[in-house]
């Protein structure tokens, strides 16, 4: 989990994909939260920093999220589509992204070459 999240390549889970989301909202709420709690400006500078540095990780997450139910990375940014992302389940085995995350249909004939079937 979490292997190469600034590259757009691959697929993930719906469990990695909420956590980059809730990962996001907590980094923002306590920088935030920090700014309010000491009224120093330099945190609400770094809550810019990580506004942004979020937004493009969730972006990034979101494109392969969009890849392993089989879609472009484009179509996060229809309205609402995030709570498809959420609920629909992957594409069962292999897709033109990757490998399914979970292992389920990844079957290869080619892997059962020199094994015993007795």
């Amino acid at each position: 989990m979490f292997q190469n999240v600034f590259s757009t390549e691959g697929r993930i889970r719906r469990t990695e994909f909420a956590l980059s989301i809730l990962i996001h909202v907590a980094a923002v709420f306590f920088t935030v939260f920090l700014f309010a709690l000491t009224k120093i400006d330099f945190f609400i500078v770094i809550a810019v920093v990580v506004w942004l540095a979020g937004i493009i990780f969730r972006v990034i997450q979101g494109a392969k999220r969009c890849h392993d139910i089989g879609v472009s990375g484009w179509f996060q940014f229809i309205p609402f589509f995030v709570i498809a992302m959420i609920f629909v389940d992957s594409n069962r085995g292999s897709n033109r992204y990757g490998d399914n995350p979970k292992g389920i249909g990844n079957y290869y004939t080619i892997d059962e070459i020199g094994k015993k079937n007795y």
